[in-house]
């Protein structure tokens, strides 16, 4: 979905009478309408001087022969050309196309051109170029923080301390973004000594009025990784030294947005087929590769599930919807039936499924951490002005290093199905709506917000149906006269709050995604 702003253009007229030989006094004339409205970057003295400047260039135009009034020359493409930005790769990445070019870690790039926000064209040290997928590569500068290995940026607390901990080395560590905008916090490994167990230890990286950047007191850095290089050797307050940097987790490639540059149709001859998986609302999902060397999730459509043709129009669209925490759509096979959607394999499945198998077994860290990982994708869709209308439980799946991504976002609309369709024949999922939704069909990022609070509802119960002993009908009376669903058991009453603040009857009484992943992420590190 694309959103457009409209601009306001405000246009002045002036109509100058420029001054004769005779040094005749000027005298400018501006006409307002009672409507219009003066800016003050646009001042009387900056008018004056803009009409002063238009009359000399109408007194001295009169002077210049016509023949030498030539068009100026071209600028030296030197002046016109951008600045070409230097690169280096975070991950491997081998050609799909001929058009790409391989990416080797850790090794510098010049990127040429920027094709898209997702695809760029590039230049290695011999001179070979092609298109490489943006999210691969990070600008190669001292201070950008994305080139170290020990850097994570999409991780929570819950998340941080998982992956120390699969490491289990004494001064394991990695620096990843702290819950206020602009700021970092060190979590490091500490091995259980004789009399305590193996703890995990979270410092914040401050700032001083100066600029400088520091840990502990009186060792002050102009940047983060010379305070990093400096605790890597020396203890200097912290409980160990920064002995070893934990990079990426299971060192996972990110998915791309599409295959390849402007390539949302698949081949269905290029995908072979594994084994089944599962089945959802559209029909059977598969495991699969494409081109027998990415892997791949297939869903092939069944006949009556979904409106094909709309469909496919918006998966022109939905393809360049690229986020860590959104399942990344690769594209449609559309040459012959059954249509197939192939997207990002999530080792885990559904995570409606991921919750009700380990019930009693996820701590309310790991619960808040799923949580989290929605509102993150949730946030990024709108800020991208797209809205999902189906965000549930069963909507989200698992990857191997349990991180939760949104899928299906946007298909409701396609569906086909007696669960989604209300009795004035609207398509929504009447338990996870909010009464404009179901009253006028009104969706927006709110009525999103009202969904994501049910699904931390889900999280928090471990996988419960919402009012599982009601029908639809019976759940709009309900949240119609003001019922809520109740507070779940694992759900500390911070949490339960946040997701009652989803459930304002009023789409404007509700948060913003980008709220509530501020709220989420202070009570993570609080916990």
């Amino acid at each position: 979905m694309i959103c457009f702003s409209d601009n306001t253009i405000q246009s002045i007229f002036c109509c100058c009478c420029c001054c004769s030989l005779q040094k005749r006094q000027m005298k400018t004339q501006i006409s307002l309408s009672r409507d219009e409205e003066v800016s003050e970057e646009y001042s009387p003295r900056a008018r004056q001087w803009f009409c002063e400047l238009q009359s000399k260039k109408k007194s001295n135009r009169g002077h210049i022969q016509p023949s030498k009034r030539k068009p100026l020359p071209p600028l030296p493409p030197s002046v016109v050309v951008e600045e070409k930005i230097k690169v280096k790769a975070l991950y491997d990445f081998a050609p799909r196309e001929p058009c790409n070019l391989a990416l080797k870690r850790a090794e510098e790039y010049l990127i040429v051109e920027k094709y898209n926000p997702h695809w760029w064209k590039a230049r290695d040290h011999l001179g070979n170029e092609g298109l490489i997928p943006s999210n691969y590569v990070t600008e190669n500068k001292l201070t950008n923080l994305e080139i170290y290995e020990w850097y994570h940026r999409n991780i929570t607390r819950n998340q941080a301390e998982c992956l120390l901990r699969q490491e289990s080395k004494e001064g394991a560590f990695i620096v990843r973004d702290s819950r206020h905008l602009g700021s970092y916090t060190i979590s490091v490994f500490i091995k259980a000594r004789s009399t305590e167990e193996a703890t995990i230890k979270h410092y914040q990286i401050k700032k001083n009025e100066s600029g400088q950047w520091y840990v502990a007191e009186k060792h002050f850095f102009p940047s983060i990784p010379e305070l990093i290089w400096y605790h890597q050797h020396n203890a200097a307050g912290l409980m160990t030294r920064l002995r070893h940097p934990v990079g990426f987790m299971g060192n996972c490639l990110p998915a791309t947005a599409g295959f390849s540059y402007e390539k949302w149709e698949i081949d269905p001859s290029e995908l072979t087929f594994a084994k089944e998986i599962g089945s959802g609302q559209f029909g059977v999902v598969h495991l699969g590769q494409w081109r027998t060397h990415i892997q791949v999730a297939i869903k092939a459509i069944s006949e009556g599930s979904m409106s094909e043709e709309d469909f496919i129009d918006e998966a022109k669209v939905m393809t360049k919807l690229s986020h860590s925490r959104l399942v990344q759509l690769y594209g449609v096979c559309i040459q012959r039936k059954p249509l197939y959607i192939v997207t990002e394999y999530m080792e885990n499945g559904c995570l409606l499924d991921y919750l009700r198998e380990r019930k009693g077994k996820l701590k309310k860290e790991m619960l808040l951490s799923m949580c989290q990982d929605v509102c993150e994708g949730m946030e990024y869709l709108e800020r991208s002005c797209f809205i999902h209308r189906d965000l549930a439980a069963r909507n989200c799946l698992v990857s191997s290093t349990s991180i939760v991504k949104i899928s299906d976002f946007g298909m409701t609309r396609y569906v086909l199905d007696d669960e989604y369709i209300s009795s004035s024949g609207a398509k929504f999922p009447v338990k996870w709506s909010p009464p404009e939704v179901f009253h006028f069909n009104k969706f927006s990022s709110k009525s999103d917000v009202w969904s994501f609070g049910v699904l931390m509802w889900e999280i928090f119960t471990e996988g419960k149906m919402p009012f599982e002993n009601k029908s639809n009908s019976q759940v709009v009376e309900a949240i119609s006269k003001g019922f809520r669903l109740y507070h779940p058991r694992l759900a500390p009453m911070s949490i339960y709050k946040i997701m009652y603040s989803c459930w304002h009857e009023k789409p404007k009484g509700r948060p913003t995604f980008a709220e509530l992943l501020q709220v989420l992420t202070e009570i993570a590190e609080t916990w």
